[in-house]
């Protein structure tokens, strides 16, 4: 086969794979604006004969929609500041002091990831109970969150730091600047595109956290738009429209912030894997 052939082939599997991936996406947009009878339709319709749009507004309304999305912003963005003010440090370290032990520690820790949300909760809200967290719900959702995700965070930035010059450094220290000054004012500005792309990545995760808010945050009040998700949910749910107009003004914005920054995205994950 041709190079030209063989390129062509790899498009058009590509183009087969992504729009295989990205059906469920397109369902849950035309679904939302599908009525009652349509919805269960046989055969299904692949676009609605008439477009409800009026269901977004009447989702948004009934569900209170912004007060669960507030709590969604609120708990990422506070587990992306205590993860990115303690992990940037531990980054470096482990970046700049390695040895033997550091990378078992590491590996040992990564471990950790493979344990689900599910298991580690009851631990948590144990150890949360004894300690009077629960009287403060998204602070400990966001503590939670920050010690699940921490590791992930560490490993990505490491890889940003170790791609950074030693020499830049040592250069740094010889014109007078402390240990300090040097990171702050050399290292931290050329690590600063990795660094964001982690803290984006953590803050898509944690938009969509559902176990530790659902078990810690009991007041309707104080729910992410995860929990507001799962209210929808019944033994006799029929209301697919409007559960799907839920998810996509929910999901809308984290997959924005995925396409305008997905180059950067990608430069990030990668900036420490060649040197």
């Amino acid at each position: 086969m041709s190079e030209t052939n063989h390129n062509r082939l790899m498009f058009v599997i590509a183009i087969v794979m992504a729009a295989i991936y990205l059906f469920p996406l397109y369902w849950m947009y035309i679904t939302a604006l599908k009525s009652g009878s349509e919805m269960f339709a046989t055969p299904p319709t692949f676009w609605p004969s008439v477009p409800q749009w009026s269901t977004y507004a009447y989702v948004w309304e009934s569900r209170g929609m912004e007060r669960y999305l507030w709590n969604s912003l609120v708990i990422a963005s506070g587990a992306v500041v205590l993860i990115t003010v303690l992990g940037v440090g531990c980054a470096y370290v482990l970046a700049r002091y390695r040895n033997v032990w550091v990378d078992i520690g590491l590996f040992l820790i990564l471990m950790l990831q493979v344990l689900p949300a599910s298991l580690m909760i009851t631990p948590i809200f144990v150890g949360f109970s004894q300690l009077g967290m629960l009287d403060y719900p998204r602070l400990a959702v966001i503590i939670a969150i920050a010690a699940k995700s921490m590791p992930f965070f560490v490993v990505l930035v490491r890889a940003t730091f170790m791609a950074v010059p030693m020499e830049l450094e040592e250069a740094a220290l010889v014109d007078g600047n402390s240990r300090v000054g040097a990171f702050f004012h050399i290292v931290l500005p050329l690590a600063r595109n990795g660094i964001l792309i982690s803290a984006i990545l953590i803050f898509m995760q944690a938009f969509g956290e559902f176990v530790y808010s659902k078990s810690i945050i009991q007041a309707i009040e104080l729910q992410p738009a995860s929990v507001g998700l799962n209210s929808f949910m019944g033994p006799n749910t029929n209301e697919w429209n409007n559960i799907m107009a839920y998810a996509t003004i929910y999901v809308t914005p984290i997959l924005a912030i995925f396409v305008l920054l997905q180059r950067r995205i990608v430069s990030g994950l990668t900036s420490g894997a060649i040197k």
